[in-house]
């Protein structure tokens, strides 16, 4: 059941561990993904016996996050939180069950992947298995005593071999979900599937917003690597000076704020896949990093010298011309070749217009019971003005112009808001809207405090702002520190003719 189960919602780790008396080991079941116990860092249940304890009294589900940081009246939940940072579980949930109104029993499941969400209808579904199981395990214990064994309170644990489960967790992870059949669409499904079951890296080319992770995920959970984590980061996404201890890990320490070692995106991906998105904005002193791992297989955390060995596959993704960037020393040309051994072009929505009837209904599908509505019919005329629309921003952009549609119609027929296929202006000069002006005059304060935030007389001292709230703004305006082009040429320059000298 654990196993079933686990496999089913995709988890990492399943334990069903009991509330009374967790000090007797044949009181806890587990399973864990073989990954689990290859890294040799076992959850121990006993870990998590204060938080045990308040679940038992207060009666609710709890979530616990290594990224959390409880507040000192929290004692129990900074413990379990501090103790997940030290494995390689990101995301747990405790789900009491039980016998009558007293909840004698928990289910505890762990994932590696950082935000993972725990829905309410699975915890519910989670509980009506739990009192089953809960009923058969109490009526056990009570009729013959359980042998014990130190080693049966450990997981992950290998686990037994059990028939394959089809999921019915929404995962985005087949390639039933990528929707469509345009011959722009069968053409790159092709692709994907030639490589599939390959070890080699590959890299995805399109647009933003049509649907790059989609494919990702169907090219890890069909590869062979699928039994082990499909791990993502958006190299874009993250500021320059912590890029690099998300993805290689750090030790304690080795910077403020390192209070204790955490794992990098490699160390979370070993023996599965890792996900690069935006893999043309990673910073230039990054690249010979990310080259020697995948030379390699090898990299040390931020603050140490200990050499780690690590086995992934790399998936990347990019909406710019890599090529480009490599004639204009942006981007490295050895990691260009190591990266782009099988690239796929993924097309952009115009050239896919067969595809938007389906995708209409897919988002609808998706969106109305949410959103209150109870669609039946998409008229002709809204599809006709759907096909013929550029979609600059593709698949993303689809789906808000659908879910305002969903937000506007009061009927059982879709209609669009008025405006909505209106391609916005990109072309706007500098400086001719408030958001402009806002992002110019923050980057020129950052500019002149060297891009230092926090301090006396630094950006956020200058601007009137708490440090938090400017880095707020900086991610919603896009701000992200670069290094000049004619710095970078200078600095390949003498790169250069060190070596020749």
């Amino acid at each position: 059941m654990l196993h079933e189960i686990g496999e089913t919602l995709a988890v990492d780790c399943c334990m069903l561990v009991s509330l009374v008396d967790t000090q007797r080991a044949g009181n806890t079941h587990d399973w864990c993904r073989p990954m689990m116990s290859a890294a040799g860092l076992p959850f121990e249940a006993r870990a998590l016996e204060p938080l045990f304890a308040q679940v038992r009294v207060e009666r609710h589900v709890v979530v616990v996050e290594s990224t959390m940081e409880p507040g000192p009246d929290e004692p129990a939940l900074a413990d379990a939180c501090a103790y997940l940072r030290r494995t390689m579980i990101r995301s747990a949930v405790i789900i009491p069950i039980g016998v009558g109104d007293a909840p004698i029993w928990a289910w505890v499941l762990g994932a590696v992947s950082d935000g993972r969400d725990w829905p309410e209808p699975v915890i519910e579904h989670l509980q009506v298995l739990g009192d089953i199981a809960a009923s058969g395990l109490h009526r056990l214990h009570e009729e013959e005593p359980v042998e014990t064994e130190e080693s049966q309170t450990r997981l992950p644990a290998k686990a037994r071999t059990a028939i394959p489960v089809k999921s019915v967790f929404p995962s985005n992870r087949g390639f039933e979900e990528i929707i469509g059949d345009s011959p722009a669409l069968h053409a790159a499904l092709a692709r994907l599937k030639e490589v599939v079951n390959s070890e080699s890296n590959v890299v995805l080319l399109g647009e933003t917003g049509t649907g790059k992770e989609l494919f990702a995920r169907a090219l890890h959970a069909h590869g062979p690597r699928r039994a082990f984590p499909l791990v993502s980061v958006n190299c874009a996404a993250l500021p320059p000076t912590l890029i690099e201890s998300e993805l290689f890990g750090h030790q304690r320490g080795a910077f403020t704020g390192a209070i204790a070692p955490r794992q990098g995106r490699f160390e979370l991906a070993h023996h599965g896949t890792l996900f690069l998105d935006e893999i043309g904005d990673l910073p230039m002193d990054l690249q010979p990093k990310l080259l020697r791992v995948l030379q390699e297989g090898a990299f040390e955390r931020v603050g140490s010298s200990q050499t780690h060995a690590v086995d992934v596959r790399i998936v990347a993704a990019t909406h710019k011309d890599l090529g480009r960037a490599v004639a204009e020393g942006e981007f490295r040309a050895d990691l260009y070749y190591r990266l782009n051994v099988f690239p796929i072009r993924l097309p952009p929505l115009r050239e896919r217009r067969e595809d938007i009837p389906a995708l209409v209904w897919a988002i609808i599908r998706k969106r109305q019971r949410v959103l209150q509505r109870h669609i039946t019919a998409v008229p002709a005329e809204v599809l006709d003005a759907l096909q013929r629309y550029s979609w600059p921003g593709n698949i993303r952009e689809l789906e808000n112009v659908v879910e305002r549609a969903l937000i506007h119609t009061s009927g059982n027929a879709l209609t669009l808001l008025e405006g909505s296929l209106e391609a916005p202006d990109i072309q706007t000069e500098v400086g001719t809207t408030l958001m402009s002006v806002e992002r110019a005059h923050i980057e020129e304060v950052l500019q002149d405090c060297r891009w230092r935030i926090n301090g006396i007389g630094n950006a956020a001292e200058r601007l009137g702002l708490h440090p938090n709230t400017l880095r707020f703004r900086m991610k919603k305006l896009g701000i992200v520190r670069r290094e000049p082009l004619r710095d970078s040429r200078r600095l390949h320059g003498s790169q250069a003719s060190d070596r020749a000298s």
